[in-house]
């Protein structure tokens, strides 16, 4: 996930991405409005926007980036009037904060917008790992995880009846009719070892003598 930061303050951007990267977020920052305007072509997660730029003003930013990419936006200003925060929030930003502001509540924002994402985008999101079910990929904080066709079937499985056990019968059955050859119970359980160790999670419980049940953190 790559987040946009567009502020000029460096005693503000500079530990501000800093954190979100900490949190599993790519950053980039830009200072000026010119600087990032050029670079609005491509959708980011999330663009942070102050209102007050040394070349221009935040919501004209708003509004031309709007013409070139869908990306959610929080304001992040100073200005706490009302008429400021409702004219934010009118133009479509998804968020307005005011300085100063919590890091910790900032990121808490930031995750429930992309958490609105992950869902449209049919996305199983777990604590770090997102399980895109449209581009059947895996990643980890942001990272994608090279896993086989058998152990991504095997995940997303769990992961479609998160919180449920699914039986070591049905497992086998699913992904004996995707690789034509037989698996067995032995090889399955291999198959959840690997996938444990390159997720490096304990979100994926043994049931004992029944199956395995992956949970939500």
């Amino acid at each position: 996930m790559e987040i946009m930061i567009v502020e000029d303050n460096i005693s503000i951007s500079k530990p501000l991405s800093y954190s979100l990267k900490a949190s599993g977020f790519d950053t980039i920052v830009y200072g000026t409005f010119e600087e990032a305007l050029k670079n609005s072509g491509k959708d980011y997660d999330v663009i942070i926007i102050d209102i007050t730029l040394p070349d221009g003003n935040g919501f004209e930013l708003y509004e031309e980036m709007k013409k070139y990419n869908n990306s959610p936006v929080i304001f992040l200003t100073a200005l706490d009037d009302e008429n400021n925060i409702v004219k934010g929030l009118e133009l479509g930003a998804e968020d307005y904060m005011t300085k100063p502001f919590s890091t910790r509540e900032l990121i808490a924002r930031i995750k429930r917008i992309t958490r609105k994402k992950d869902v449209s985008r049919n996305i199983i999101v777990s604590g770090d790992i997102s399980i895109d079910l449209d581009a059947k990929t895996v990643s980890k904080n942001g990272k994608l995880v090279e896993i086989t066709a058998l152990e991504y079937r095997i995940l997303s499985m769990l992961a479609q009846n998160m919180g449920m056990t699914v039986t070591r019968d049905v497992i086998l059955q699913k992904i004996w009719d995707i690789s034509g050859n037989y698996v067995n119970d032995n090889t399955l359980t291999v198959y959840i070892k690997r996938i444990r160790q390159k997720l490096d999670t304990d979100s994926i419980k043994t049931v004992k003598g029944i199956g395995y049940r992956m949970e939500k953190v």
